[in-house]
């Protein structure tokens, strides 16, 4: 995959993106963004559904957005800025009432969530051009979401053809349901086109086995899922051949990811993929120890992966 050499602008989707996973418009109430917990005894009001009734994230945070899409490199459209800030007013105010991110600031949420999230814009769209031309726009799968990062900014800024953002816990599916509401909403304000996202209840390993989702998606991205050795069990079988397996990992320089990622390399290609992965850096100040693992995937994954979870756990919580 060549670097990143030149300006990028991310262009808005077209029409011809592949139909079936979009929302239509949400209404429900709203609660002033907070980092406090309520009080105990005290009845939690009514979940927030429309980004636009809540504060604004503020300076603090678009200043570290537009810093760190300056360092990327990436122009975005005034649609997928849009989503990426009625994303993150959303999660401002639902997470003072459900446990979505441990990060409660503005400015720590544009740093540490959307732009780690878009720190892999450019690799993807490096791959895309070189193995993807002629297609119609991929689709992306993000496993374990939680709050929504990477596969929310990541599918938006490609953008894909259609997306799944997929957990396995029922409040963070619920608060995925208004995020992707709530990004469509802010495309639409803008005159341009969703992209369609759907919100996957469910365990890696059973979608593993769906012919629905095995060998189905272009791009598969996890961040905090798993070991590399447990999460390509549960990821390369979903991804397609000729796609990629892009996990978000740290390096603290105590030669511990190198051990996690050689404990990886045997089931590499018995899995289908490429023997060795592509390793870059996080290019955003305050992220530099960020690293990008990319797997690609060459054939279709033998029927006996995933194995079952009594043989190999999953860490989808």
């Amino acid at each position: 995959m060549p670097s990143n050499t030149r300006r990028r602008k991310v262009e808005p989707a077209g029409a011809g993106n592949e139909p079936g996973f979009g929302h239509g418009p949400v209404r429900g109430g709203s609660l002033p963004a907070s980092s406090s917990r309520p009080q105990a005894g005290l009845e939690r009001p009514p979940l927030p559904r429309d980004a636009d009734a809540l504060p604004a994230p503020g300076p603090e945070f678009e200043a570290v957005i537009e810093r760190a899409l300056g360092e990327l490199d990436l122009d975005l459209t005034p649609g997928m800025r849009g989503a990426i800030d009625a994303h993150a007013r959303l999660l401002l105010a639902w997470n003072a009432f459900v446990n979505l991110t441990a990060i409660r600031e503005p400015a720590g949420i544009a740093l540490e969530h959307v732009a780690d999230s878009l720190a892999a814009v450019p690799l993807l769209l490096d791959h895309l051009a070189t193995t993807h031309r002629n297609r119609r726009p991929p689709g992306l799968l993000d496993l374990g979401s939680g709050a929504g990062y990477p596969g929310l900014p990541v599918a938006l800024a490609i953008p894909a053809g259609h997306a799944a953002l997929v957990d396995s816990i029922g409040r963070r599916a619920a608060f995925l349901e208004v995020a992707a509401r709530a990004a469509a909403r802010a495309f639409e304000l803008h005159g341009e086109e969703p992209v369609p996202i759907r919100v996957l209840q469910a365990r890696a390993e059973v979608l593993g086995r769906d012919p629905q989702h095995r060998d189905q998606w272009t791009i598969v991205t996890a961040r905090a899922v798993a070991p590399m050795s447990r999460l390509v069990e549960l990821a390369l079988p979903l991804v397609r051949p000729g796609g990629l397996l892009l996990a978000w990992k740290r390096d603290a320089g105590d030669g511990a990811l190198q051990a996690e990622l050689e404990a990886a390399l045997p089931l590499l290609e018995a899995l289908g993929a490429d023997p060795e992965p592509h390793i870059a850096t996080v290019e955003v100040d305050g992220l530099r120890d960020h690293r990008l693992v990319a797997v690609t995937k060459r054939r279709a994954t033998p029927g006996r992966w995933p194995r079952a979870t009594s043989h190999r756990r999953a860490l989808l919580p």
